[in-house]
């Protein structure tokens, strides 16, 4: 099944009151393993980025003056998550100023059917423990060294790990599920489909060709004589 999850960063924290999505970072999804298909995007708010918000993700009013604005990306990104599941931590957040976006563009709102939050399934698998990302990342041991300030793209990065975690963890047999959901014939496949799962260089061996189920008459012979020079057989007596 293919899910997207994704992140975003925004001015603040109420689109109604004229925040604005300035990032968003979406990770592709099949049978809750990344294919390394992604969408990474920058928008210019069109007004100014409050010191609290920019604290948060870094983003200047500067930095994202020369970037698109939402209706002139709107239309890749909406090819991109298609009619999939959409993963998010407190996705009820994510979904409010992502809808708010398309409303500036007249568009429709993505349906809250699609939505999946992380933070309902981490609360139900633990039930009184930190739920944030942060949290639920040193929970499942992910490493999140290389995250100083928040990102979107990072973040959805960490969080399809801490998602495949909270769905039940990593299994034996995944590059095999990888495969399949590529398919791709176990130990088979490009280079590039075996990367983008991470399932390592192909390794074919030789395939012996099916033995006959049914004995052959020499061998049925040469088992007679060895049943006959057995003493006090069982099946004898």
């Amino acid at each position: 099944m293919r899910e997207i999850v994704f992140d975003t960063e925004t001015t603040g924290l109420d689109p109604r009151t004229g925040d604005r999505m300035v990032e968003i970072g979406c990770i592709e999804m099949v049978n809750l393993v990344p294919t390394g298909e992604t969408f990474h995007a920058y928008f210019n708010p069109e007004r100014d980025m409050p010191a609290a918000a920019e604290a948060v993700h870094g983003l200047s009013a500067a930095f994202l003056s020369d970037k698109p604005l939402f209706r002139d990306g709107v239309s890749a990104l909406l090819d991109f998550l298609g009619d999939s599941p959409l993963v998010a931590h407190n996705a009820g957040f994510d979904f409010g100023f992502l809808n708010a976006e398309l409303a500036l563009c007249a568009l429709d709102p993505l349906g809250t059917d699609r939505m999946v939050d992380t933070v309902a399934l981490a609360r139900k698998r633990h039930p009184g423990a930190k739920l944030s990302l942060d949290a639920l990342c040193t929970r499942y041991g992910i490493d999140r060294s290389h995250r100083v300030k928040h990102g979107a793209l990072l973040d959805a990065e960490l969080l399809a790990q801490v998602y495949v975690e909270l769905r039940g963890g990593r299994q034996i047999g995944l590059e095999l599920a990888a495969e399949a959901a590529l398919g791709i014939d176990t130990g088979t496949g490009t280079d590039d489909q075996r990367s983008a799962f991470n399932l390592g260089p192909s390794q074919r061996s030789e395939r012996r060709a099916p033995r006959p189920h049914v004995p052959s008459a020499e061998e049925m012979v040469r088992h007679r004589a060895f049943i006959e020079q057995m003493e006090n057989a069982l099946w004898s007596t």
